[in-house]
Protein backbone atom coordinates (compact mmCIF):
# COMPACT_ATOMS: atom_id res chain seq x y z
CA UNK A 1 0.00 0.00 0.00
CA UNK A 2 0.77 3.31 -0.69
CA UNK A 3 1.86 5.77 1.81
CA UNK A 4 0.34 8.90 2.13
CA UNK A 5 3.54 11.16 1.64
CA UNK A 6 4.25 9.16 -1.78
CA UNK A 7 0.35 10.01 -2.60
CA UNK A 8 0.75 13.80 -2.35
CA UNK A 9 4.06 13.63 -4.25
CA UNK A 10 2.38 12.17 -7.17
CA UNK A 11 -0.36 14.84 -7.08
CA UNK A 12 2.19 17.68 -6.51
CA UNK A 13 3.59 16.15 -10.05
CA UNK A 14 0.51 15.71 -12.02
CA UNK A 15 -0.36 19.31 -10.68
CA UNK A 16 2.82 21.18 -11.86
CA UNK A 17 2.40 19.28 -15.32
CA UNK A 18 -1.01 20.05 -15.75
CA UNK A 19 -0.24 23.51 -15.17
CA UNK A 20 2.35 23.85 -17.89
CA UNK A 21 0.35 23.07 -20.16
CA UNK A 22 -1.65 26.04 -21.81
CA UNK A 23 -5.37 26.89 -22.24
CA UNK A 24 -5.64 27.26 -26.23
CA UNK A 25 -3.90 23.46 -25.89
CA UNK A 26 -6.52 22.21 -23.44
CA UNK A 27 -9.57 23.44 -25.48
CA UNK A 28 -7.64 21.92 -28.70
CA UNK A 29 -7.69 18.35 -27.37
CA UNK A 30 -11.34 18.82 -25.38
CA UNK A 31 -12.34 20.11 -29.59
CA UNK A 32 -10.90 16.63 -30.61
CA UNK A 33 -12.61 14.60 -27.98
CA UNK A 34 -15.66 16.36 -29.09
CA UNK A 35 -15.81 15.88 -32.60
CA UNK A 36 -14.65 12.05 -32.17
CA UNK A 37 -17.60 11.53 -29.77
CA UNK A 38 -19.80 13.00 -32.05
CA UNK A 39 -18.58 11.29 -35.40
CA UNK A 40 -18.92 7.89 -33.57
CA UNK A 41 -22.55 8.95 -32.47
CA UNK A 42 -23.77 9.84 -36.29
CA UNK A 43 -22.11 6.59 -37.95
CA UNK A 44 -22.64 4.40 -35.34
CA UNK A 45 -25.28 5.05 -32.63
CA UNK A 46 -27.67 7.18 -34.96
CA UNK A 47 -31.48 5.18 -34.39
CA UNK A 48 -33.13 3.59 -37.66
CA UNK A 49 -35.83 6.54 -38.19
CA UNK A 50 -33.15 9.56 -36.85
CA UNK A 51 -33.68 12.29 -40.14
CA UNK A 52 -30.30 13.74 -39.82
CA UNK A 53 -29.66 17.75 -40.34
CA UNK A 54 -27.97 18.79 -43.51
CA UNK A 55 -24.87 19.34 -41.97
CA UNK A 56 -24.86 15.35 -40.82
CA UNK A 57 -25.91 14.91 -44.70
CA UNK A 58 -22.88 16.61 -45.89
CA UNK A 59 -20.62 14.47 -43.12
CA UNK A 60 -21.75 11.60 -44.60
CA UNK A 61 -21.67 11.48 -48.20
CA UNK A 62 -18.50 13.55 -47.59
CA UNK A 63 -16.67 10.48 -45.22
CA UNK A 64 -18.65 7.27 -46.33
CA UNK A 65 -18.42 4.10 -44.40
CA UNK A 66 -18.65 1.00 -46.06
CA UNK A 67 -20.79 -1.33 -44.17
CA UNK A 68 -19.15 -4.68 -43.37
CA UNK A 69 -22.18 -6.35 -41.90
CA UNK A 70 -22.97 -9.45 -43.48
CA UNK A 71 -25.79 -7.71 -43.67
CA UNK A 72 -24.92 -5.52 -46.31
CA UNK A 73 -26.58 -5.32 -49.86
CA UNK A 74 -24.40 -3.28 -51.60
CA UNK A 75 -23.61 -4.48 -55.25
CA UNK A 76 -21.24 -1.73 -56.76
CA UNK A 77 -18.19 -2.03 -54.15
CA UNK A 78 -17.88 -6.12 -54.10
CA UNK A 79 -19.71 -7.27 -57.59
CA UNK A 80 -19.56 -6.15 -61.53
CA UNK A 81 -22.53 -5.64 -63.10
CA UNK A 82 -24.97 -8.96 -64.27
CA UNK A 83 -24.42 -9.58 -67.58
CA UNK A 84 -26.00 -12.60 -69.59
CA UNK A 85 -22.78 -14.87 -68.65
CA UNK A 86 -24.55 -14.66 -64.82
CA UNK A 87 -27.76 -16.16 -66.26
CA UNK A 88 -28.43 -20.06 -66.50
CA UNK A 89 -31.62 -20.83 -69.02
CA UNK A 90 -33.42 -23.67 -68.64
CA UNK A 91 -35.71 -24.01 -72.09
CA UNK A 92 -38.43 -26.54 -70.97
CA UNK A 93 -39.00 -28.62 -74.21
CA UNK A 94 -40.34 -32.02 -75.61
CA UNK A 95 -39.21 -34.20 -78.83
CA UNK A 96 -42.92 -34.11 -79.67
CA UNK A 97 -43.27 -30.45 -80.28
CA UNK A 98 -39.34 -29.34 -80.93
CA UNK A 99 -39.75 -29.70 -85.08
CA UNK A 100 -42.20 -26.88 -84.61
CA UNK A 101 -41.04 -24.77 -81.59
CA UNK A 102 -37.52 -24.72 -81.95
CA UNK A 103 -37.41 -21.58 -83.56
CA UNK A 104 -38.75 -19.93 -80.94
CA UNK A 105 -35.53 -20.21 -78.71
CA UNK A 106 -33.31 -20.20 -81.46
CA UNK A 107 -34.68 -16.71 -82.50
CA UNK A 108 -33.18 -15.05 -78.89
CA UNK A 109 -30.35 -18.06 -78.28
CA UNK A 110 -26.93 -16.07 -79.04
CA UNK A 111 -24.55 -19.01 -79.12
CA UNK A 112 -21.01 -18.47 -76.97
CA UNK A 113 -23.32 -15.89 -75.47
CA UNK A 114 -26.34 -17.12 -73.56
CA UNK A 115 -25.71 -19.87 -71.10
CA UNK A 116 -28.08 -23.12 -70.07
CA UNK A 117 -29.91 -25.77 -71.75
CA UNK A 118 -33.08 -27.49 -73.29
CA UNK A 119 -34.40 -29.92 -70.95
CA UNK A 120 -36.09 -32.83 -73.16
CA UNK A 121 -38.10 -35.94 -72.39
CA UNK A 122 -36.31 -38.07 -74.33
CA UNK A 123 -33.14 -38.23 -76.47
CA UNK A 124 -33.14 -36.24 -80.26
CA UNK A 125 -34.06 -38.86 -82.87
CA UNK A 126 -31.78 -38.47 -85.98
CA UNK A 127 -33.61 -36.22 -87.41
CA UNK A 128 -31.88 -33.35 -85.28
CA UNK A 129 -28.51 -34.98 -84.76
CA UNK A 130 -25.59 -33.83 -84.97
CA UNK A 131 -27.99 -30.96 -82.74
CA UNK A 132 -27.85 -27.72 -84.03
CA UNK A 133 -25.49 -24.46 -82.50
CA UNK A 134 -28.03 -22.66 -83.26
CA UNK A 135 -30.09 -24.29 -80.29
CA UNK A 136 -29.25 -24.42 -76.81
CA UNK A 137 -27.18 -27.52 -75.99
CA UNK A 138 -30.00 -30.12 -74.65
CA UNK A 139 -30.08 -32.70 -71.70
CA UNK A 140 -32.58 -35.80 -71.18
CA UNK A 141 -34.54 -35.15 -67.88
CA UNK A 142 -33.76 -38.03 -65.54
CA UNK A 143 -36.22 -40.91 -65.71
CA UNK A 144 -38.56 -40.41 -62.33
CA UNK A 145 -40.62 -43.82 -63.18
CA UNK A 146 -38.44 -45.60 -59.99
CA UNK A 147 -39.52 -42.86 -57.47
CA UNK A 148 -41.21 -44.34 -54.27
CA UNK A 149 -43.94 -41.56 -54.65
CA UNK A 150 -44.27 -41.94 -58.35
CA UNK A 151 -47.49 -44.35 -58.19
CA UNK A 152 -49.21 -41.21 -56.79
CA UNK A 153 -47.83 -38.48 -59.14
CA UNK A 154 -50.97 -37.86 -61.02
CA UNK A 155 -49.08 -35.50 -63.80
CA UNK A 156 -45.37 -37.46 -64.31
CA UNK A 157 -44.41 -34.86 -67.42
CA UNK A 158 -45.27 -31.52 -65.15
CA UNK A 159 -43.23 -32.87 -62.78
CA UNK A 160 -40.42 -33.88 -64.74
CA UNK A 161 -40.50 -30.08 -65.60
CA UNK A 162 -40.63 -28.65 -62.21
CA UNK A 163 -37.10 -31.45 -61.24
CA UNK A 164 -35.97 -28.83 -63.89
CA UNK A 165 -35.35 -26.49 -61.29
CA UNK A 166 -33.17 -29.19 -59.39
CA UNK A 167 -31.27 -30.78 -62.72
CA UNK A 168 -30.37 -26.81 -64.10
CA UNK A 169 -28.96 -25.90 -60.66
CA UNK A 170 -26.47 -28.81 -60.59
CA UNK A 171 -25.40 -27.21 -64.18
CA UNK A 172 -25.02 -24.06 -63.16
CA UNK A 173 -21.18 -23.06 -61.51
CA UNK A 174 -19.97 -20.40 -59.19
CA UNK A 175 -20.44 -17.67 -61.57
CA UNK A 176 -24.48 -18.50 -61.70
CA UNK A 177 -26.36 -15.90 -60.15
CA UNK A 178 -29.64 -16.19 -61.80
CA UNK A 179 -31.46 -19.30 -62.86
CA UNK A 180 -34.78 -18.48 -65.43
CA UNK A 181 -37.12 -20.99 -66.13
CA UNK A 182 -38.91 -20.90 -69.25
CA UNK A 183 -40.68 -23.31 -72.57
CA UNK A 184 -39.77 -23.98 -75.87
CA UNK A 185 -42.42 -21.49 -77.04
CA UNK A 186 -41.18 -18.71 -75.32
CA UNK A 187 -39.43 -15.34 -76.57
CA UNK A 188 -36.77 -14.04 -74.03
CA UNK A 189 -35.45 -10.64 -74.51
CA UNK A 190 -32.38 -11.10 -73.09
CA UNK A 191 -30.91 -7.28 -73.18
CA UNK A 192 -33.83 -6.23 -71.34
CA UNK A 193 -33.37 -9.60 -68.75
CA UNK A 194 -29.77 -8.60 -68.22
CA UNK A 195 -30.99 -5.08 -66.77
CA UNK A 196 -33.79 -6.32 -65.27
CA UNK A 197 -32.63 -8.79 -62.77
CA UNK A 198 -29.06 -6.67 -62.48
CA UNK A 199 -31.42 -4.26 -60.38
CA UNK A 200 -31.69 -6.94 -57.64
CA UNK A 201 -29.43 -8.95 -55.36
CA UNK A 202 -28.53 -11.53 -56.32
CA UNK A 203 -26.95 -13.37 -53.20
CA UNK A 204 -30.35 -12.84 -51.69
CA UNK A 205 -33.59 -14.79 -52.20
CA UNK A 206 -35.47 -13.86 -54.99
CA UNK A 207 -38.82 -15.28 -56.85
CA UNK A 208 -39.38 -12.68 -59.79
CA UNK A 209 -42.04 -13.76 -62.15
CA UNK A 210 -45.16 -12.49 -63.43
CA UNK A 211 -48.59 -14.30 -63.17
CA UNK A 212 -51.66 -14.36 -66.34
CA UNK A 213 -53.22 -11.39 -67.99
CA UNK A 214 -56.56 -13.04 -67.60
CA UNK A 215 -58.12 -13.48 -64.12
CA UNK A 216 -59.32 -16.90 -64.38
CA UNK A 217 -56.12 -18.48 -65.06
CA UNK A 218 -54.75 -16.46 -61.93
CA UNK A 219 -58.22 -17.18 -60.08
CA UNK A 220 -57.66 -21.51 -61.20
CA UNK A 221 -53.74 -21.26 -59.68
CA UNK A 222 -52.82 -18.07 -57.62
CA UNK A 223 -52.40 -14.45 -58.29
CA UNK A 224 -49.29 -14.25 -56.79
CA UNK A 225 -47.65 -17.57 -59.27
CA UNK A 226 -45.01 -16.79 -61.86
CA UNK A 227 -45.92 -18.47 -64.79
CA UNK A 228 -43.98 -20.88 -66.13
CA UNK A 229 -44.35 -20.03 -69.62
CA UNK A 230 -43.76 -16.25 -69.65
CA UNK A 231 -40.66 -17.62 -67.20
CA UNK A 232 -39.62 -16.96 -63.92
CA UNK A 233 -36.27 -16.06 -62.89
CA UNK A 234 -34.45 -17.51 -58.97
CA UNK A 235 -31.59 -16.08 -57.51
CA UNK A 236 -29.10 -18.67 -56.89
CA UNK A 237 -29.20 -18.51 -53.07
CA UNK A 238 -32.93 -19.65 -53.63
CA UNK A 239 -32.45 -21.75 -56.49
CA UNK A 240 -29.85 -23.68 -53.99
CA UNK A 241 -32.40 -23.95 -51.53
CA UNK A 242 -35.19 -25.24 -53.97
CA UNK A 243 -32.95 -27.93 -55.33
CA UNK A 244 -32.31 -29.35 -51.95
CA UNK A 245 -35.93 -29.26 -50.74
CA UNK A 246 -37.65 -30.27 -54.24
CA UNK A 247 -38.34 -33.90 -54.05
CA UNK A 248 -39.63 -33.48 -51.03
CA UNK A 249 -42.09 -30.88 -52.27
CA UNK A 250 -43.16 -33.97 -54.64
CA UNK A 251 -43.85 -35.91 -51.89
CA UNK A 252 -46.42 -33.79 -50.28
CA UNK A 253 -47.60 -32.48 -53.56
CA UNK A 254 -48.03 -35.49 -56.08
CA UNK A 255 -51.17 -34.24 -57.18
CA UNK A 256 -50.63 -30.75 -58.81
CA UNK A 257 -51.31 -30.54 -62.47
CA UNK A 258 -48.75 -27.82 -63.60
CA UNK A 259 -45.07 -27.26 -62.54
CA UNK A 260 -45.53 -24.04 -61.96
CA UNK A 261 -48.01 -24.76 -59.39
CA UNK A 262 -45.42 -27.33 -57.31
CA UNK A 263 -42.90 -24.61 -57.49
CA UNK A 264 -45.36 -22.02 -56.01
CA UNK A 265 -46.38 -24.49 -53.28
CA UNK A 266 -42.54 -25.46 -52.02
CA UNK A 267 -41.88 -21.97 -52.21
CA UNK A 268 -44.49 -20.92 -50.10
CA UNK A 269 -43.75 -23.78 -47.82
CA UNK A 270 -40.19 -21.89 -47.48
CA UNK A 271 -41.50 -19.03 -46.14
CA UNK A 272 -40.44 -16.94 -50.15
CA UNK A 273 -42.92 -15.37 -52.37
CA UNK A 274 -43.36 -13.84 -55.57
CA UNK A 275 -41.97 -10.29 -56.69
CA UNK A 276 -43.79 -9.18 -60.09
CA UNK A 277 -42.00 -7.93 -62.95
CA UNK A 278 -44.72 -7.38 -65.48
CA UNK A 279 -42.42 -7.30 -68.41
CA UNK A 280 -43.07 -11.17 -68.34
CA UNK A 281 -46.08 -12.00 -71.02
CA UNK A 282 -47.45 -15.51 -70.61
CA UNK A 283 -49.79 -14.16 -73.22
CA UNK A 284 -53.24 -16.44 -71.79
CA UNK A 285 -54.53 -15.33 -75.39
CA UNK A 286 -56.15 -15.93 -78.60
CA UNK A 287 -56.59 -14.78 -82.13
CA UNK A 288 -55.21 -11.02 -82.71
CA UNK A 289 -53.34 -10.34 -79.81
CA UNK A 290 -51.59 -6.40 -82.17
CA UNK A 291 -54.40 -5.05 -79.92
CA UNK A 292 -51.84 -5.86 -76.83
CA UNK A 293 -48.52 -5.90 -78.37
CA UNK A 294 -49.24 -1.98 -79.40
CA UNK A 295 -49.80 -0.76 -75.54
CA UNK A 296 -47.33 -2.55 -74.12
CA UNK A 297 -46.97 -1.23 -69.95
CA UNK A 298 -44.68 1.05 -69.40
CA UNK A 299 -41.53 -1.41 -68.57
CA UNK A 300 -39.42 -3.21 -70.61
CA UNK A 301 -40.37 -6.01 -72.63
CA UNK A 302 -39.00 -9.61 -71.08
CA UNK A 303 -40.88 -12.30 -72.95
CA UNK A 304 -43.83 -13.17 -75.14
CA UNK A 305 -45.23 -16.89 -74.33
CA UNK A 306 -47.89 -18.61 -76.23
CA UNK A 307 -46.94 -17.59 -80.15
CA UNK A 308 -48.40 -20.47 -81.16
CA UNK A 309 -52.04 -19.43 -79.58
CA UNK A 310 -51.85 -16.28 -81.35
CA UNK A 311 -51.98 -15.02 -84.59
CA UNK A 312 -48.83 -14.47 -86.26
CA UNK A 313 -47.72 -11.02 -84.91
CA UNK A 314 -46.77 -9.41 -88.33
CA UNK A 315 -49.57 -9.59 -91.21
CA UNK A 316 -48.84 -11.43 -94.18
CA UNK A 317 -46.13 -13.63 -92.34
CA UNK A 318 -45.66 -17.09 -90.56
CA UNK A 319 -44.95 -17.12 -87.07
CA UNK A 320 -41.34 -17.43 -87.00
CA UNK A 321 -40.64 -15.57 -89.90
CA UNK A 322 -42.75 -12.66 -87.69
CA UNK A 323 -40.67 -13.58 -84.44
CA UNK A 324 -37.52 -12.70 -86.37
CA UNK A 325 -38.66 -9.55 -88.11
CA UNK A 326 -39.57 -8.50 -84.65
CA UNK A 327 -36.14 -9.47 -83.31
CA UNK A 328 -34.49 -7.03 -86.32
CA UNK A 329 -35.61 -4.16 -84.35
CA UNK A 330 -34.88 -5.73 -81.08
CA UNK A 331 -31.14 -6.57 -82.16
CA UNK A 332 -30.69 -2.91 -82.33
CA UNK A 333 -32.56 -1.24 -79.17
CA UNK A 334 -34.53 -3.66 -76.87
CA UNK A 335 -34.70 -0.76 -74.26
CA UNK A 336 -37.57 0.85 -76.23
CA UNK A 337 -39.06 -2.16 -78.15
CA UNK A 338 -43.05 -2.47 -77.77
CA UNK A 339 -42.85 0.99 -76.27
CA UNK A 340 -45.78 2.89 -76.21
CA UNK A 341 -44.86 6.79 -77.17
CA UNK A 342 -47.77 8.99 -77.98
CA UNK A 343 -47.79 12.79 -79.54
CA UNK A 344 -50.15 14.84 -81.36
CA UNK A 345 -50.47 16.80 -84.54
CA UNK A 346 -52.50 19.67 -83.05
CA UNK A 347 -53.72 21.93 -86.86
CA UNK A 348 -55.40 18.19 -88.02
CA UNK A 349 -56.26 17.19 -84.12
CA UNK A 350 -54.54 14.06 -84.85
CA UNK A 351 -53.13 11.57 -82.07
CA UNK A 352 -50.06 8.73 -82.85
CA UNK A 353 -49.32 5.99 -80.55
CA UNK A 354 -46.49 4.41 -81.12
CA UNK A 355 -45.33 0.85 -80.36
CA UNK A 356 -41.57 1.25 -81.12
CA UNK A 357 -40.33 -1.46 -83.66
CA UNK A 358 -44.12 -2.95 -83.96
CA UNK A 359 -47.09 -0.56 -84.79
CA UNK A 360 -47.93 2.79 -85.18
CA UNK A 361 -51.43 4.25 -84.83
CA UNK A 362 -52.79 7.59 -86.03
CA UNK A 363 -56.28 8.70 -84.67
CA UNK A 364 -58.43 11.58 -85.81
CA UNK A 365 -59.03 12.98 -82.87
CA UNK A 366 -57.46 14.15 -79.50
CA UNK A 367 -56.99 11.26 -76.95
CA UNK A 368 -55.74 11.48 -73.70
CA UNK A 369 -52.12 9.72 -72.92
CA UNK A 370 -54.23 7.91 -69.88
CA UNK A 371 -57.12 6.56 -72.37
CA UNK A 372 -54.90 5.49 -74.78
CA UNK A 373 -52.76 3.40 -71.84
CA UNK A 374 -55.63 0.68 -72.42
CA UNK A 375 -55.38 -2.23 -75.04
CA UNK A 376 -57.35 -2.22 -77.64
CA UNK A 377 -59.49 -5.19 -77.23
CA UNK A 378 -58.59 -7.11 -80.66
CA UNK A 379 -58.14 -10.00 -78.93
CA UNK A 380 -59.93 -13.11 -77.29
CA UNK A 381 -59.12 -14.65 -73.93
CA UNK A 382 -57.42 -18.21 -73.38
CA UNK A 383 -60.66 -19.49 -72.21
CA UNK A 384 -64.10 -17.78 -71.89
CA UNK A 385 -65.44 -16.73 -68.56
CA UNK A 386 -67.85 -13.86 -67.14
CA UNK A 387 -66.31 -10.38 -66.58
CA UNK A 388 -64.00 -9.45 -65.41
CA UNK A 389 -61.99 -11.09 -67.82
CA UNK A 390 -58.59 -9.50 -68.06
CA UNK A 391 -56.23 -7.98 -65.22
CA UNK A 392 -56.18 -4.38 -67.24
CA UNK A 393 -58.68 -2.39 -68.45
CA UNK A 394 -59.45 -2.48 -72.39
CA UNK A 395 -60.82 -0.49 -74.97
CA UNK A 396 -63.69 -2.49 -76.72
CA UNK A 397 -66.37 -1.85 -79.24
CA UNK A 398 -64.47 0.95 -80.56
CA UNK A 399 -63.59 -0.23 -83.62
CA UNK A 400 -66.43 0.71 -86.08
CA UNK A 401 -66.27 4.54 -84.67
CA UNK A 402 -64.09 6.69 -86.69
CA UNK A 403 -62.51 9.01 -84.09
CA UNK A 404 -62.04 5.74 -81.96
CA UNK A 405 -60.48 3.66 -83.96
CA UNK A 406 -57.27 4.04 -85.26
CA UNK A 407 -55.25 4.03 -88.45
CA UNK A 408 -52.98 1.13 -88.19
CA UNK A 409 -49.22 0.57 -89.54
CA UNK A 410 -46.49 -1.99 -88.93
CA UNK A 411 -43.15 -2.19 -88.31
CA UNK A 412 -41.41 -2.34 -91.74
CA UNK A 413 -37.76 -1.65 -91.96
CA UNK A 414 -34.68 -0.32 -89.12
CA UNK A 415 -31.41 1.59 -89.69
CA UNK A 416 -29.23 4.27 -88.76
CA UNK A 417 -29.08 7.91 -90.33
CA UNK A 418 -26.11 9.84 -90.84
CA UNK A 419 -26.90 11.81 -87.78
CA UNK A 420 -26.04 8.32 -85.37
CA UNK A 421 -30.03 8.19 -85.26
CA UNK A 422 -31.77 5.06 -85.20
CA UNK A 423 -34.98 5.05 -88.07
CA UNK A 424 -37.80 2.58 -88.49
CA UNK A 425 -40.44 2.63 -91.02
CA UNK A 426 -43.69 1.87 -90.67
CA UNK A 427 -45.99 1.02 -93.32
CA UNK A 428 -49.65 0.75 -93.70
CA UNK A 429 -50.94 -2.79 -94.71
CA UNK A 430 -54.54 -2.14 -95.59
CA UNK A 431 -57.47 1.02 -95.57
CA UNK A 432 -59.71 1.75 -92.18
CA UNK A 433 -62.33 2.22 -94.54
CA UNK A 434 -64.35 3.98 -91.77
CA UNK A 435 -65.37 7.78 -92.93
CA UNK A 436 -63.31 10.58 -91.09
CA UNK A 437 -63.77 11.49 -87.41
CA UNK A 438 -66.61 14.74 -88.41
CA UNK A 439 -66.32 15.87 -84.15
CA UNK A 440 -62.15 17.04 -85.34
CA UNK A 441 -62.74 18.30 -87.99
CA UNK A 442 -62.82 15.33 -90.84
CA UNK A 443 -59.37 15.68 -91.31
CA UNK A 444 -58.78 11.94 -92.66
CA UNK A 445 -55.61 10.10 -92.24
CA UNK A 446 -56.42 7.66 -94.88
CA UNK A 447 -53.88 8.98 -96.81
CA UNK A 448 -50.80 8.26 -94.73
CA UNK A 449 -48.70 4.64 -95.57
CA UNK A 450 -45.61 5.50 -94.22
CA UNK A 451 -44.35 6.69 -91.00
CA UNK A 452 -40.45 7.03 -90.17
CA UNK A 453 -39.77 7.34 -86.56
CA UNK A 454 -36.18 8.78 -85.28
CA UNK A 455 -34.97 7.92 -82.16
CA UNK A 456 -31.53 8.55 -80.20
CA UNK A 457 -28.92 5.69 -80.79
CA UNK A 458 -26.79 6.20 -78.28
CA UNK A 459 -29.05 6.78 -75.28
CA UNK A 460 -31.48 3.65 -74.30
CA UNK A 461 -34.96 4.35 -72.70
CA UNK A 462 -35.00 4.02 -68.84
CA UNK A 463 -36.91 0.82 -67.21
CA UNK A 464 -39.87 3.34 -66.64
CA UNK A 465 -39.04 6.02 -68.30
CA UNK A 466 -41.27 7.76 -70.74
CA UNK A 467 -40.33 9.92 -74.15
CA UNK A 468 -42.37 12.95 -76.21
CA UNK A 469 -42.12 13.28 -79.69
CA UNK A 470 -43.11 15.72 -82.45
CA UNK A 471 -44.81 14.97 -85.57
CA UNK A 472 -43.97 16.56 -89.08
CA UNK A 473 -46.18 15.84 -92.32
CA UNK A 474 -43.51 15.58 -95.38
CA UNK A 475 -46.42 15.18 -97.44
CA UNK A 476 -49.91 13.89 -98.14
CA UNK A 477 -48.11 10.17 -97.71
CA UNK A 478 -45.21 10.59 -95.54
CA UNK A 479 -44.91 11.45 -92.13
CA UNK A 480 -41.86 11.63 -89.56
CA UNK A 481 -41.94 11.07 -86.21
CA UNK A 482 -38.86 12.81 -83.79
CA UNK A 483 -38.64 11.01 -80.53
CA UNK A 484 -36.98 13.23 -77.68
CA UNK A 485 -36.45 13.77 -73.84
CA UNK A 486 -39.81 15.22 -72.47
CA UNK A 487 -39.24 19.14 -71.43
CA UNK A 488 -39.45 19.47 -67.46
CA UNK A 489 -43.16 19.32 -66.50
CA UNK A 490 -44.47 18.53 -69.76
CA UNK A 491 -48.02 17.44 -70.10
CA UNK A 492 -48.73 14.81 -72.68
CA UNK A 493 -52.25 15.36 -73.17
Amino acid sequence: MSSPLSMNSTIAKFRTKLSSISQGDVCKVLAFLGLTLFMIYVFIFSPPNYQPSDLLTTLKQKFPIINTSPLSTSLSLTDPPTNASHIMFSIVGSMNTWKYKRYYSESWWRPNVTRGHVFLDRSPSAEFLPWSDSSAPFRVNEDIRGFAVYPRIKWPDQVRIFRTVMESFREGDKDTRWFVMTDDDTIIFVDNLVKTLGKYDHKKHWYIGMNSECVKSNFDFSFDMAFGGAGYALSYPLAALVAKRLDGCIERYPHLRVSDQMLFFCLSDLGFTITHEIGFHQIDLRGDASGYLSYHPQTPLLSLHHIDLINPIYPNMDRPAAIRHLMKAGAVDQSRLLQQTICYHRPLNWTFSMSWGYSAHIYEAIMSRNYLKRPLETFAPFERTHAPVFMFNTRWGVLDNPCEAPHVLFFESIERDGEDRIVTTYLRKWARNLPSCASSGNHSAESISKIRVFSSAKIPLEAGGAECCDVRMLDANVTEVNYRPCYSGEVMA
